[in-house]
This record gives structure tokens, sequence and C-alpha cells, in this order.
């Protein structure tokens, strides 16, 4: 069955002060939704970033162990642009991340952490719009972000976490979904759209290995074209889309 189109998108909720980002790579983030994120650390909101791979299969000319190093120090730089200090690495091996027990318990743990009410991750669905094949690592990580929100409130899932020290966090009020083709909400992406190119731009070494166009017409291109496309359902304002889950 289809799901049906809204055809405007509603503000996001404003009522919450700590939000987490789990998403597979680094750059992830950064691919539409580091504008929405500028905008809430302005705000004075606290974001912290946990990432399961280094992104370490990425980059076809360089071995995972250089690759890896290099798009850890991409990603902190990245995440700085936009407020963002607080980035952690699960170390699940890039491109083949395992939907599962054990990347529960490790989103699981990152949620009892950081207690966030607020939990950002990226498109878990088979496809971008019927378009494209999503990748293993997408599909898992959202999944298990979806099920961690509500695994870490439970002191019987995973009591080996209590017993290391990380209480029980049932404070998660929503889980957004950046990338999905059936957003329900957006936020304005005008005051922090700039700091988002220059965010993505951080990863100046994947770019530039992934096209041949130079990186900043081609990150500026993107960024806005779909800042853009997303703001004729918002008011007329660039935006950024989010799928929104409530819990």
């Amino acid at each position: 069955m289809t799901e049906p189109t809204i055809t405007q998108l509603e503000p996001m909720p404003g009522d919450w002060r700590r939000a987490l980002a789990v998403v597979a790579h680094p750059d992830d983030l950064e691919y539409g939704c580091s504008a929405a994120i500028a905008a809430w650390t302005d705000e004075g909101r606290e974001v912290a970033y946990v990432l399961a791979t280094r992104g370490e299969a990425g980059i076809d000319t360089l071995s995972p162990a250089e690759c890896g190093a290099l798009r850890e120090r991409e990603q902190r730089a990245s995440a700085a642009v936009v407020g963002v200090s607080e980035v952690e690495f699960l170390d699940h091996r890039d491109g083949v991340v395992e939907y599962g027990i054990a990347l529960r318990r490790d989103i699981a743990a990152a949620i009892r952490r950081h207690r966030p009410e607020l939990v950002i991750t990226l498109n878990h669905r088979d496809t971008w719009g019927g378009v494209a094949w999503n990748t293993p690592d997408h599909r898992a990580v959202g999944r298990a972000t979806l099920d961690a929100a509500a695994d870490a409130g439970n002191r019987w899932i995973f009591p080996e976490l209590t017993e290391q020290g990380l209480e029980p966090w049932d404070g998660v009020r929503w889980v957004a979904v950046a990338g999905s083709t059936t957003p329900t909400h957006a936020v304005d992406a005008s005051p922090g759209l700039e700091r988002a190119v220059r965010s993505l731009l951080e990863h100046r070494t994947y770019i530039e290995a992934l096209t041949d166009e130079d990186p900043e017409t081609y990150v500026r291109g993107f960024l806005t074209g779909y800042a853009r496309a997303t703001g004729e359902r918002f008011g007329g304002r660039p935006a950024v889309a989010f799928e929104l889950l409530g819990r």
C-alpha cells in the first residue's frame, strides 16, 4: 500500500533541549541534515553525533586503516562547523554493519549516555524513493536506532548496561528520520545553510573521490537544491525535512 504524501510539512517540535544523531557513516548527516543542526545549536540546544563506522571502506584508493583515520578527522571538523563537539564512533565495520542485538545494544548505550529527547537517524527503508537501492549499513543502523530508542528505557533489555552504570533513559520523545521519502515535518534551513555547505565541504577527500565536479560547486548545488525543493512544501522557505515518529 502506498503511503499518502503530506502536501505541507509541519514545523518540528521546539520543546526539547538535547538531541542525539545516530547514523552509519561520516558525511551521512551532512547530506541534507546539518543545516537543521546548525539552527538548533544556535538556539542553545545540545546535539551529539554517534556513528556506527568510521567510513573506512568508502574510498577505493585508500586502505581502510588510512581511510578510517582520515574520515574520522573530516567528520569531527565537519561537526564543529555546525556547533557539535561530541562525536562518537561505535567501530562497527563499514559496509557490513549487521542489524541485530549487538548494534541495538551499542546504540541503546549511547542513548543512555546522552539522554536525548530527540533522536535523529537516516532513511532505514529499502530504497530512496523507489528509484535507488539503499545501502545495507543505512538500513541496519536506521532500524536499530528506532528499536534502541525503546530499548534504552527498559532496564530488563541489556541489563549489563545498568551494571556498567548506564541507567535506563525513557526520555526519547521522538525519532526524526532524515532522507525519508514520506516526511512529515521540516526545519527552516535559511539560518544554517551556509554552514551546512561548509560542513559537507570538510569531507573534501571523500567528495573528491566521489565526483570530478568542483567540490564547492557540487556541495552547494546539492544542498541548496534539496533545501529549495523541500521549501516548496514549507511556505517557500529553504528547509530540511524529517519523518517524525513519536514514542
